[in-house]
């Protein structure tokens, strides 16, 4: 399989990009690919949920009458979670939601999902441009030349650019990434993936480690 690279204008180049399909594989990944998503999505949690218990609470640790004779339920103090404004019981405390997944299932999913843009036709590549400024009107232009203009994408280059990143962060269906920050849930949550000349050549390296 090869793609020809494409110029800012939405032209075809003379240059081109071949896939070899074996490095993508064949197999079916769906459950890695859930699980890795999983993972993504489970980090992305602050995890400082915290309500008050028995112990946290402020207030006198009184017995509110004796054990026996009058009749009603025992009672502790007036922190007692049965009463209204009492602790909570076993109430959320602060914790990390991380899951452990290898490198290698990491990088699997990844190969998995680009594999599926690129038979299902939503991959372009377009050769590396710079901007001396930030200017979001050039990246509206570019993704009007690529007919991508009201559908979900995702552009990934291949080193941090500044003035490409303040250009395309108000965009509503535009994402932005480097080669290095690339994660599996942006990829399978956009509908076309837009690749730099010099990121795909770094996607092998990184896919292959």
């Amino acid at each position: 399989m090869e793609l020809k690279i494409l110029d800012i204008k939405g032209n075809y180049t003379d240059r081109k990009i071949e896939f070899n399909e074996k490095f993508f594989g064949k197999k079916s990944y769906d459950h890695s690919i859930y699980l890795e998503i999983k993972r993504y999505l489970s980090a992305q949690r602050q995890g400082t949920h915290k309500s008050k218990e028995r112990g946290d609470l402020s207030g006198s640790t009184r017995k509110l009458h004796r054990q026996k004779g009058t009749g009603g339920s025992r009672k502790g103090d007036i922190k007692n979670p049965l009463f209204r404004g009492g602790g909570r019981i076993f109430g959320p405390r602060p914790r990390h939601y991380f899951e452990k997944i290898n490198k290698l299932t990491k990088n699997l999913v990844k190969k998995t999902i680009i594999g599926y843009k690129l038979k299902e036709n939503k991959v372009k590549i377009i050769e590396d441009f710079q901007l001396k400024i930030p200017k979001t009107k050039f990246i509206l232009k570019i993704l009007k030349f690529l007919k991508l203009e009201n559908k979900k994408s995702l552009m990934i280059i291949g080193k941090p650019n500044k003035n490409l990143y303040l250009s395309s962060r108000n965009l509503k269906n535009f994402k932005l990434l480097n080669v290095n920050e690339l994660n599996s849930y942006s990829l399978l949550n956009s509908l076309y993936i837009i690749f730099s000349e010099n990121s795909m050549k770094k996607i092998y390296e990184i896919l292959n480690n």
